[in-house]
């Protein structure tokens, strides 16, 4: 457990960093490359701004390009110079150099973007062992059941960690693991003092093996778009799951455009299907919010048709999700929030079912948990019903 810090907050400060260097040699242009639709980096940073615990996302890079899709996805940038970025330097020396920015970080985390299938829950396990459950550091590891072996100088094969002429069934065989590179956490103290990622105590953070995959080479690239339409597209919650659903209006419930009409008043188009999947929800004993930044009188309309409550003409959405689950006693890890596009982003982070529609922003869609099939405007809401309340609501007429 980290103590108050020196502020005397009991909030500890918990910084990601995130390297990128622009050299990369065995596949040029690594860190930008698109995995998803999306950019490595990017899908790096969103992945931490979700994840809980996490209070600040740098991205340590000597690429303008890169820089610019880091801020682009709400993470802060350091300049990483010259000397700590070639091909030999650690990527210790860059957490080192980004922490000089923040010496009142408590905990820092080292999260390597070639890692494509990192989640949120990845950057999550790593920072609650060393926030709440007082290790030094912490890895993300994956089970591992295979035998090693190493070529000697005859060019003879030696079992590593295993006698070859003794074969025990894997079930009676020590579970090992296998390190995964995606994501570290150091306490940011012992970090300074000892200039590597491990010491102390060191927690193992089991991830899925199903989503191990270091991008080195141009193949690994290949593998990790070929397996994004797979590893992307998460299982979708279930009534145990959620307590909550708070919806965005365009984008979401419209199909993102308006029509306007001589006198300038503008007009949307809504799903039906989307009204007869809110009102299940309402009658399955849901609480619901619709929450917009728009400003028009359309959204409060389409609420009142709906029966819903409604916060609308909001710039902040994350602090009115935060005051809405306060007044209604609602842990926001129980919330199913569903958005398109980048202003969700701050509500994403607090949820803990951020839902992107289908043709929702690349940026939204990568840091949603779980992505509808459905379009917005198109039924995208009533899919989200039928996750919620079972297939049969697909039957309902």
């Amino acid at each position: 457990m980290i103590p108050p810090n020196a502020s005397g907050s009991t909030h500890p400060k918990v910084l990601a960093v995130i390297p990128a260097r622009g050299g990369s040699k065995g596949v040029p242009g690594k860190n930008l490359a698109p995995v998803g639709g999306v950019p490595l980096v990017v899908r790096a940073v969103l992945a931490c701004r979700a994840a809980r615990h996490v209070t600040d996302v740098v991205v340590s890079t000597d690429d303008p390009g890169i820089a610019a899709a880091a801020r682009s996805a709400g993470a802060d940038v350091v300049d990483r110079p010259a000397g700590i970025s070639g091909d030999t330097a650690g990527s210790e020396a860059a957490v080192l150099h980004a922490l000089e920015a923040h010496p009142d970080a408590d905990v820092v985390l080292l999260v390597q973007c070639t890692s494509p299938f990192l989640t949120r829950e990845d950057v999550e396990g790593v920072a609650a062992a060393v926030v709440e459950d007082g290790a030094e550091t912490a890895v993300t590891v994956a089970p591992f059941h295979g035998f090693l072996w190493r070529e000697d100088e005859l060019g003879g094969g030696q079992g590593m960690g295993h006698d070859k002429a003794f074969r025990p069934r894997r079930q009676d065989r020590p579970q090992d693991f296998l390190e995964t590179g995606a994501a570290y956490a150091m306490d940011a103290a012992g970090f300074r003092r000892h200039q590597h990622r491990f010491f102390g105590r060191t927690a193992l953070v089991r991830t899925d093996p199903a989503r191990v995959l270091e991008i080195d080479e141009p193949h690994d690239l290949d593998r990790a778009r070929a397996l994004a339409p797979l590893l992307d597209r998460l299982p979708g919650p279930t009534l145990d799951d959620v307590d909550a659903v708070v919806l965005d209006f365009d984008g979401t419930q419209t199909d993102d455009k308006v029509l306007v009409d001589s006198d300038g008043r503008e007009l949307v188009a809504v799903h039906r299907g989307d009204g007869l999947g809110i009102a299940a929800l309402r009658r399955a004993g849901l609480k619901l919010l619709i929450l917009s930044t728009e400003q028009n009188p359309v959204v409060a309309a389409r609420a009142h048709k709906l029966k819903v409550p409604v916060l609308h003409g909001i710039d902040r959405k994350d602090l009115a999700l935060k005051q809405w689950c306060e007044e209604q006693g609602v842990d926001p890890e129980r919330v199913l929030y569903a958005g398109n596009d980048v202003n969700d982003l701050p509500c994403f982070a607090l949820a803990g079912w951020p839902v992107a529609v289908a043709d929702a922003h690349d940026a939204v869609r990568a840091a949603a948990r779980t992505v509808t099939r459905t379009p917005g405007g198109e039924g995208a809401i009533r899919e989200i019903a039928a996750w919620l309340l079972g297939p049969e609501l697909d039957h309902t007429p």
